[in-house]
């Protein structure tokens, strides 16, 4: 099983096209090769094949990059499936963790983050836990997110390290990461990771 995320940049016109462009392809750079595993393509649209139990943390990285931007954001469905054909290039690989993605995305409306696999029980309980912590995601502000994304590249530091990594005081670093509601991100991305391994 992989996972396919399928995502978009909420805003993208609002906003010169290197400045976003930039932090999509640095975060997509962490997760694989383009264009392979991942590509950006119709300007704003981007699609990343990767393993499925890094899919829910890549999709909440994806969302402190864009959001470190003011008034952009991210829209991402995630697929999880099989991958019948690998081609040269991630948009025409086929398979059912392709079809997921897309479907998902498509069906995105108000939220900005969700999950199709072919277990209907775990869509529901995972896309309710997603639009509630999207409530909390959508009001990062860029200092949360720099904090965010640098907690989730090293995810082996602790608190005292992210602070000196980022030149700041540890009490900033915990304030940042209590404003994100990270802890409770944490724990739906654990309760992820626990729930695929019976799909």
């Amino acid at each position: 099983m992989i996972a396919v995320i399928t995502g978009d940049i909420i805003n993208s016109r609002k906003k010169e096209t290197a400045l976003w462009q930039k932090e999509l392809k640095k975060t997509l750079n962490q997760y694989g090769k383009e264009p392979i595993e991942w590509e950006i393509y119709r300007g704003d649209s981007f699609q990343l094949k990767l393993p499925s139990e890094k899919a829910l943390m890549a999709a909440i990285h994806f969302k402190a990059a864009i959001k470190q931007i003011a008034k952009l954001d991210v829209r991402i469905g995630i697929g999880l499936g099989e991958q019948d054909h690998k081609a040269k290039k991630i948009t025409e690989s086929t398979g059912s963790a392709f079809v997921n993605s897309g479907a998902c995305f498509d069906n995105l409306k108000k939220q900005t983050l969700a999950i199709k696999t072919n277990n209907e029980e775990f869509n529901e309980t995972l896309n309710l836990m997603m639009s509630i912590a999207t409530l909390i995601m959508n009001s990062w502000s860029n200092t949360v997110s720099e904090v965010i994304i640098k907690t989730i590249e090293n995810p082996k530091k602790n608190q005292a390290e992210i602070a000196a990594l980022m030149n700041k005081s540890q009490s900033s670093i915990s304030e940042a990461l209590k404003r994100g509601g990270f802890e409770e991100v944490k724990q739906m991305e654990q309760f992820y990771q626990n729930k695929i391994k019976n799909l």
